[in-house]
Formats: structure tokens, C-alpha cells, sequence
């Protein structure tokens, strides 16, 4: 057994979805092993990272003056170089239980308008936090792979996942992007909607958690059978005392609208322009969703009322990216056709 075979061995291959709101690390028969917030917390006094993910999303909008919380990622891509490199070495080492001497191949989704200039940076960001190879994959490609869809054949495969940055719609045959685009509307921009919305409406000021509590509690984006409500808390921006209020889902539905409408004409847009007979594909197959934003309550049934066609909803949506790119762990020969 050569020492080749042996460090393949032990060399545990990541594939990470290096989302704006989340990252998901998929290690090599294991599957997905981690999701955490793409957020780190750096104390401004000695530049130390204080905590990454979950501990640093817990600090959000809660820590003292000195201790700031950053989202490295901004759009799908990279704001803050040298964040980010301490957040993916922070979660590599999270994903191998801390064996210092690995250094692991790894595949990264990356949105599908990224410059030359950000796929250099991605790919020495993670080169510096200690990994052997970097293998670069269009978030839709790997989505469209995680959600099943048979990106091989000579067939037309509409995706649209999205993610907390970003949308990426996608038709894709014989492994190859046809069209693709992004739009930079996705569940942030949601949260923020929400926020405005009830600054406007209710002169309250609520926090960025407490606007992703409601888009996954009550947000939709078509009328729900049954309306609900839902109890938040915030700052009354008058008198500046906190104060309870009872908001219901068609209000959020309101909030939404903008963003909702944003992804649907997207989606419209890329329909247009896509040739014929992959057209023809899609009118039989269908749209298939992908990432957090397919779980908005009614995105489906808004979608196929505008577009008349069946839509679909991915199964495990959050983690399509990350099976995506877990599925070319294994599969080398289809990493090469789709690697960018």
C-alpha cells in the first residue's frame, strides 16, 4: 500500500456551501456534519475572533461596544478576506474534530457571477486556512446536483436556489450552465423588508434575528389557508421604551411582496431567454427550488401561478448545494465537467 493510497486514507475531503447567511460543511461519507452561521465575532482591540457561528450569531445585536459581529460574506461572496479565511478555518477544523496534520481537498459553491478577481480570492482563502487543493462549483450546478436533477442528459434543468445573498437561477444541459443568472435578492433582503415594513407601519425597531423568527414563522408569499399571527418584541422608536405587538402573516405577506416579485421576474426573464427546446424540457419537468428561500410558505404555488409551470420544492432545500458538491467527493469525473 503505497503512501499515496494511505493518505487518501485519512484525507478527509470537504465539500463547504460557503453561503452568506449559513455555511454547510459535507465531509466524505459522512455527509453534512456542520451548519453554521456565516458570522464571526472580532473583539476590536487586539483583532482576536472571539467566536465563529452559532456562538457569534448568539452576540448579534448583544455584544459590547468593543466586540463586533461580522458577516464576512456579503452577496454571495467575499466582503472581508481575512474573516473569512478564519471562519473557514475555523469550521475545517470543526469538520475534522481538530487533526491539525490533515489537509484536505475541498470544494466551495460559489454564486454563479463571480468575478475572476472573487474565485481568487475564495480559492486563497481557503489555500490559507491549510487545505491541499481548492475546486471551485456554481452554487445552481451543485444545487441542481444535490436536488436530484439529471444534469447530464441532453435536457433542459431549471434551478432556482435561494440563498441568504443571493438567487441563482440556472437551465442546465449536458452538464453545462445554458443560462444563468443572480440576483441579489434573497432571505436577507427578506429580513430587512421585514424590518422596514414594521419600522414604517409601527414605528418599531426589531433586530435582525427577530426578523428571520417571523419570515420562518409566518412569511409567505401567497395567501395561506389559514392567516396567522404571531407576538414580537422591539424598541418603540417614540418613546424608545420596548413594547409588544401582534403582527399577522398578510402583513408580512405585504413586507414581502417586493422580494417575492424580484425572484418571480427573474425567473420570467431567464424563461424568455433560453432556446426553444430547452423551453420545451422545462414546460415538462417543471422549476425545481432550492436553498432556505424555497421553505417561504406559498413561493411554489406564487411561481407557478405566474409562470404556468409545475415548480417543486427540493427535498432537504437548505442542504442542496452542500449534497451537490458531497456528490462530487465521489465523483471526480463529473467534478471535472463542472468545476469551474
Amino acid at each position: 500500500m503505497g503512501l499515496k493510497s494511505i493518505f487518501s486514507m485519512i484525507s478527509n475531503d470537504l465539500a463547504i456551501d460557503l453561503g452568506t447567511a449559513n455555511t454547510v460543511v459535507y465531509v466524505k461519507s459522512k455527509g453534512v456534519v456542520l451548519i453554521e452561521p456565516s458570522i464571526v465575532a472580532l473583539n476590536k482591540k487586539n483583532n482576536r475572533v472571539e467566536a465563529v457561528g452559532i456562538e457569534a450569531k448568539e452576540m448579534l445585536g448583544r455584544t459590547p461596544g468593543n466586540i463586533v459581529a461580522i458577516r464576512p460574506m456579503k452577496d454571495g461572496v467575499i466582503a472581508d478576506f481575512d474573516t473569512t479565511e478564519q471562519m473557514l478555518r475555523y469550521f475545517i477544523r470543526k469538520a475534522h474534530q481538530r487533526s491539525f496534520f490533515l489537509r484536505p481537498r475541498v470544494i466551495i459553491g460559489v454564486p454563479s457571477e463571480i468575478t475572476q478577481v472573487e474565485k481568487r480570492a475564495v480559492k486563497e482563502s481557503a489555500l490559507k486556512a491549510k487545505v491541499s487543493e481548492v475546486y471551485l462549483v456554481e452554487e445552481a450546478m451543485a444545487a441542481a446536483i444535490g436536488a436530484g436533477l439529471p444534469i447530464t442528459e441532453p435536457t433542459g434543468n431549471m434551478i432556482v436556489d435561494i440563498g441568504g445573498g443571493t438567487t441563482d437561477i440556472a437551465v442546465i444541459s449536458l452538464a453545462g450552465i445554458v443560462y444563468s443568472r443572480t440576483v441579489k435578492v434573497a432571505g436577507n433582503e427578506m429580513d430587512e423588508a421585514i424590518i422596514q415594513y414594521i419600522k414604517k407601519k409601527y414605528s418599531l425597531l426589531i433586530g435582525e434575528r427577530t426578523a428571520e423568527q417571523i419570515k420562518i414563522e409566518i412569511g409567505s408569499a401567497f395567501p395561506l389557508e389559514e392567516e396567522m399571527t404571531m407576538e414580537i418584541k422591539g424598541r418603540n422608536l417614540i418613546d424608545g421604551i420596548p413594547k409588544n405587538l401582534k403582527i399577522s402573516s398578510n402583513e408580512i405577506r405585504d413586507a414581502l411582496s417586493d422580494c417575492v416579485s424580484t425572484i418571480v421576474d427573474a425567473v420570467k426573464a431567464a424563461l424568455e431567454k433560453i432556446p426553444p427546446e430547452l423551453s420545451a424540457d422545462i414546460v415538462d419537468k417543471g422549476i425545481v427550488l432550492s436553498g432556505g428561500g424555497a421553505l417561504l410558505r406559498g413561493l411554489d404555488k406564487k411561481l407557478m401561478e405566474q409562470t404556468k409551470l409545475p415548480v417543486f420544492i427540493a427535498d432537504n432545500p437548505l442542504f442542496s448545494v452542500a449534497f451537490g458538491t458531497g456528490k462530487m467527493l465521489s465523483n471526480f469525473s463529473l467534478l471535472k465537467k463542472v468545476a469551474i
